[in-house]
C-alpha cells in the first residue's frame, strides 16, 4: 500500500477529466461540480478516511446536534436580500412631476414603472406616453440633470 503523500501527489496531478473519473469510481455517482480543487477536497477527504477511519462516532454525533441547531431557511433564499445597484429603486417607489399643469405619478412596480393602472418598462417609456416624444426618464422626472459632455 502506497503511502497517503503519494496517493494524494497523484490524486494533485490529474486533470479535470480524470478527477471526474477518480470521482465516479469512489462516490460512485458523478460530481455535482466540476472544479478541479472542489473534487480532488472531496477525494482526498474520502481516501484519508479510508484510511484513517474519518470521524470518530461521537464526532459524527455532535455534528448531527449542532446541524440540528442551525435555522437553515429553506424557501431558496441565498445570503442576505439584494439590495439595490446604484440607479436602482425599489418597489413601490413614487416619482412624480407637473406636466403641463397635471400630475405625472409613476410608480416602480414588478416589471417597470405604472401609470395611471398601465405597466411601462421604463421611466422614459412612462415619459413618451405622457409627452408624446421621446425623454430620458430620469431628466423628465428631475432624478438627474443633463450632464456637461
Amino acid at each position: 500500500m502506497k503511502p497517503i503523500s503519494e496517493e494524494l501527489a497523484e490524486l494533485r496531478a490529474l486533470n479535470v477529466a480524470e478527477l471526474v473519473e477518480r470521482y465516479v469510481a469512489v462516490f460512485g455517482r458523478p460530481p455535482r461540480c466540476k472544479q478541479p480543487t472542489w473534487m480532488f477536497r472531496k477525494i482526498a477527504w474520502e481516501a484519508q478516511a479510508r484510511r484513517y477511519g474519518g470521524l470518530s462516532k461521537r464526532a459524527q454525533e455532535r455534528l448531527e446536534e449542532l446541524i440540528a441547531e442551525i435555522d437553515i431557511p429553506l424557501d431558496g433564499v441565498r445570503g442576505p436580500l439584494k439590495q439595490p445597484r446604484r440607479g436602482e429603486t425599489t418597489l413601490g417607489t413614487a416619482v412624480t412631476r407637473v406636466w403641463k399643469g397635471r400630475e405625472v405619478r409613476a410608480t416602480s412596480v414588478e416589471g417597470g414603472w405604472e401609470h395611471e393602472g398601465v405597466v411601462h418598462r421604463s421611466l422614459s417609456a412612462v415619459a413618451k406616453h405622457v409627452t408624446g416624444s421621446h425623454w430620458n426618464g430620469k431628466l423628465f422626472f428631475g432624478l438627474s440633470k443633463r450632464g456637461t459632455a
